[in-house]
């Protein structure tokens, strides 16, 4: 071994940054060297971490090839696949390699025709005219990260023992700096999309970021989503647009076990059809026109989160296939990409679609229908909580005000009472347009709603007035509800769905109410009197 070379090997090697270069440079470096047959470098990763592996995933520790080189003398023999019998060696100590990765010993054969311990293939050796053997582990900080192997074509005599003890020391620190390096290039690149996502999903500066409101309609949703919410439970949000049901989402997700991680959204409307897959699932650089670089997946930015997909009736029925898996399996491929990744996502999904309809008209699949709609939930519109409109109003008026920096403007009380007498076919959303524009257009301190012909004055009496400012403790309003639920379905001789059903009667979707005597405990009860009639 030239000890005189060592100097240039080592800088060749820390100049090197990624892994592969690192792990090419010392294989190349031993390889070179006299008397040697084979050279190699295997890691102790998970398969998970080896790019040969990745595609079939495990968490368990082995000890990867990684790199070789050398010349065999028998034809058409490639030494520098690292693929093969060897790729993948155990950790139980029962080979040479294993054992240098398990116990952080070296081993140093004089003469493997007389080993009878380490040599797997004796005919191997002997055709290739092997002599001894020398192998160090790869150790950084007092854990083995992979282990120097080198088939000499004669003994290994001590220079060359400690030539390698030195390149094995300067590898395992060149190794562990690449992939501390790769770690960070990995974090820098994923906090990149992330940026880039919310960028993209920065809601507008009028949003309103709370739900507000304290109607019977809207505490009946909030209850929902505090029995939802702990749970891993899918969330299928139904309701009109404009109902809030990305808020219920976001309220949903900030009461999990989640919250800590990110909540992605997607709004499956806004995507060209030819790119849903690349939008979910990611895709690798080149793996169509205009794919100048890897991006990650809405799915794999949400791992151990949620990812809201709005709109979710607008996917394509042939990807909906692709959806159902990653939701059943947690897997999927990047487009372009043979690796198999996984992930832990939540899902919640939304609509103003009958999904319903849609699978009997076959836009919808059967099966991701009843995958997404484990827990049903619907947003009321604004014409069934018109009892919130004045403090919406207020919390819109003063949102405009901070946003356009001018004073807040009075509203008149007969626009407030108008306001509360109009259906709001847009929902919180126009109304929130709508008082932007007063904001906007207010002279000397006083705005006007603009609201549609045809709209009627609510008068609201003042008992009922009183009645809606009293606080009513938890068990008492459960208790309500209770009461309100049973005499629903006693009028509707304990009915839930259909024509002069309970849901009718309450004014919400048959599922909904379906959940709702789950969870007050009134789905037995329902039965047991069905049984006695």
């Amino acid at each position: 071994m030239e000890l005189s070379a060592l100097p240039s090997i080592i800088v060749a090697i820390t100049q090197q940054r990624s892994l592969t270069a690192v792990l090419q440079t010392v294989i190349d470096a031993v390889a070179s060297q006299s008397d040697v047959a084979l050279a190699r470098i295997w890691l102790r990763q998970t398969a998970d971490a080896c790019p040969q592996c990745a595609a079939h995933g495990g968490a368990e520790l082995a000890l990867h090839l990684r790199a070789s080189a050398g010349g065999s003398r028998q034809s058409g023999v490639d030494w520098t696949r690292t693929s093969g019998t060897f790729h993948r060696i155990p950790l139980d100590g029962r080979l040479k390699l294993s054992h240098m990765a398990t116990t952080g010993e070296s081993i140093r054969i004089q003469r493997l025709a007389e080993d009878e311990q380490w040599l797997r293939d004796p005919a191997w050796a002997q055709v290739e005219g092997l002599v001894g053997f020398a192998g160090h582990p790869l150790v950084f900080r007092g854990e083995v990260v992979g282990v120097l192997a080198v088939f000499r074509r004669s003994e290994p005599d001590d220079a060359c023992w400690a030539w390698l003890r030195v390149m094995a020391d300067v590898a395992a620190v060149a190794i562990a700096n690449a992939q501390a390096f790769e770690a960070l290039e990995a974090l820098r690149s994923n906090l990149e999309h992330e940026r880039d996502y919310l960028r993209e999903q920065v809601e507008e500066v009028g949003a309103f970021g709370n739900i507000l409101g304290r109607s019977a309609a809207l505490r009946r949703v909030q209850q929902q989503v505090e029995i939802v919410a702990p749970t891993d439970a899918t969330v299928l949000v139904l309701g009109e647009s404009g109902t809030g049901k990305e808020l219920v989402a976001r309220a949903i997700h900030q009461r999990s076990t989640r919250a800590a991680k990110p909540l992605v959204r997607v709004n499956c409307a806004s995507i060209p059809r030819e790119l849903f897959e690349s939008e979910f699932f990611g895709h690798v650089r080149g793996a169509f026109t205009g794919a100048v670089r890897d991006r990650v997946g809405r799915f794999q930015l949400a791992d151990g989160g949620t990812l809201f997909l709005d709109e979710v009736g607008e996917i394509p029925l042939d990807l909906q296939v692709k959806l159902l898996r990653v939701l059943q399996e947690g897997e999927f491929e990047r487009v372009g990409d043979a690796r198999t990744r996984r992930v832990d996502v939540r899902v919640i999904a939304a609509t103003n679609r009958d999904l319903r309809r849609e699978v009997d008209e076959g836009r919808f699949r059967l099966d991701l229908y009843y995958r997404l709609g484990v827990f049903p939930l619907e947003t009321p519109p604004l014409r069934d909580r018109r009892e919130d409109i004045p403090e919406l109003v207020a919390h819109f008026l003063r949102q405009a005000s901070e946003r356009l920096h001018v004073s807040a403007p009075r509203l008149r009380a007969q626009d407030l009472q108008l306001a509360q007498g109009y259906d709001w076919p847009g929902n919180v959303r126009e109304l929130q347009n709508a008082v932007e524009r007063a904001v906007i257009s207010a002279r000397s301190g006083t705005a006007t709603l603009e609201i549609p012909a045809g709209a009627r004055p609510r008068q609201v009496p003042r008992e009922a007035e009183r009645t809606a400012q009293e606080v009513v403790p938890e068990e008492e309003w459960r208790r309500r509800e209770r009461d309100n639920v049973l005499a629903a379905l006693r009028q509707a001789d304990f009915r839930v769905s259909g024509s002069g059903g309970a849901a009718e009667r309450l004014g919400v979707n048959p599922r909904t109410l379906a959940s709702r005597l789950k969870a007050l405990g009134l789905d037995r009860r329902r039965r047991n009197d069905e049984h006695r009639r």
